[in-house]
């Protein structure tokens, strides 16, 4: 029997389901790989009645994948409402280590990719996904230490409560604790870090789209929103990721032109910051905070601001590869040192044992942050080809958060506990 708001303070045995997980599947979509023929073999293994629950959910992830979103969603609930427990199978018979990650049923993007930092590790991977109106099972399946891998969005909110209220009495380490996760939502963390020597955070406001067209016709001015917000100014809907609706908008003209092409409701809005340097290029880099110290995760060059990873174009320009190398290389005694005051304050404001900013340096040298979130992806799939330098620098942050869950297992309390 399964309780939305129970208080699991025992284990038991896991009962879960095998499945080839998110970093394989996405990793074979990556490299090209063809996954028709798979998904074929998955749904006929369905259509006989002879599919396991872990089959269900790797098929709807080949759904998403294939650019099948809603297909895909409707699977991952068709399977998740009569099982929530899966298994990722480690890289040897007897893991040191099994750690429980708590989920939510979400698309592909909605909770923190956490296989591929575990990929070839000895550490067994069961995840539990908090299913609304399921929640959690009295007793967990066992495990050494639990981290909360749910994101910040509002289709999380329910699943992030329930955690939240079983908290208290979990019987192993929590890490990323539910109520700390919620404060990276784009609207909450300029409040959480504002005042924080040398970094810059633009205030990010909540703006209707009835408030915006107001804006648009002349009829309020930027003070109304939010005292700083002026134009040029950041609008995009609110919800998305990964650039989806980003525009940097000069005037009221150019805001009733995007609104006339956009159907949402409701927005984020924010002042915009040229960052571009002498060179004219602009230069966003993303750390991973783990347990407290940044890694180098990546360094994307453009000429244009709304710049990110892919259309940076990186692996067709050497000349920027080797700059970001030598970031990478550098990384602890010079970006690292640079910004540690502000990054130190950050991390300890943010209390998460794990999560990654999306970041820049404005014109005046300050740590400009744009985001930061628990479910941005760090992989290791970069041809080593044409990144030699990209694969020792994963491993590093790939064993900096194994090492980190270990410590967690074996003092038996989390950074935020």
């Amino acid at each position: 029997m399964l309780h939305p708001v129970s208080a699991p303070d025992s284990v038991t045995t896991p009962n879960y389901s095998d499945r080839i997980g998110f970093a394989q599947l996405t990793r074979r979509a990556f490299e090209g790989g063809d996954l028709h023929p798979l998904r074929e073999h998955l749904l006929s293994r369905i259509a006989d009645g002879t599919a396991e629950a872990g089959e269900g959910l790797d098929l709807s992830l080949i759904a998403q994948l294939l650019g099948e979103k809603e297909a895909g969603l409707v699977i991952q609930s068709e399977v998740l409402s009569f099982h929530q427990l899966f298994r990722t199978p480690c890289a040897v018979p007897k893991p040191r280590l099994r750690v429980l990650a708590l989920a939510a049923d979400i698309d592909m993007g909605g909770n923190t990719p956490i296989e591929f930092l575990l990929e070839g590790s000895d550490i067994e991977l069961l995840t539990l996904y908090v299913v609304k109106g399921v929640g959690l099972p009295e007793t967990l399946p066992d495990h050494d230490v639990a981290i909360v891998v749910a994101s910040d969005s509002e289709e999380c909110r329910e699943t992030l409560a329930v955690i939240e209220q079983a908290a208290p009495r979990w019987p192993r380490p929590l890490l990323n604790r539910p109520e700390l996760i919620g404060n990276l939502d784009r609207d909450k963390l300029f409040r959480l870090l504002a005042g924080i020597s040398a970094l810059d955070i633009p205030v990010t406001a909540h703006a209707t789209r009835a408030q915006l067209s107001e804006l648009s016709e002349g009829k309020i001015g930027c003070e109304s929103i939010t005292g700083e917000l002026r134009f040029p100014m950041i609008v995009r809907p609110r919800g998305t990721h990964a650039g989806v609706g980003l525009a940097k908008v000069d005037d009221a003209a150019a805001l009733q032109a995007y609104l006339a092409e956009r159907q949402e409701q409701d927005f984020f809005v924010a002042r915009f910051v040229d960052y571009a340097s002498p060179d004219g290029l602009y230069r966003k880099y993303r750390l991973t905070m783990v347990d407290g110290k940044p890694y180098a995760c990546h360094m994307a060059i453009a000429d244009r601001w709304d710049i990110w990873y892919l259309n940076a174009y990186m692996a067709f320009s050497e000349e920027k590869r080797a700059e970001e190398a030598i970031w990478m290389q550098d990384f602890d005694h010079a970006f690292a040192a640079r910004h540690k005051a502000a990054l130190d304050e950050m991390s300890k404001r943010v209390g998460l044992d794990y999560f990654i900013v999306d970041c820049a340096e404005n014109r005046e040298g300050e740590l400009l942050v744009f985001e930061a979130d628990n479910t941005a992806v760090v992989h290791n799939m970069d041809p080593p080809a044409v990144f030699p330098y990209k694969p020792p620098q994963m491993r590093k942050i790939f064993a900096a958060f194994t090492a980190m869950l270990s410590r967690h297992a074996r003092n038996g309390v989390g950074r935020a506990a």
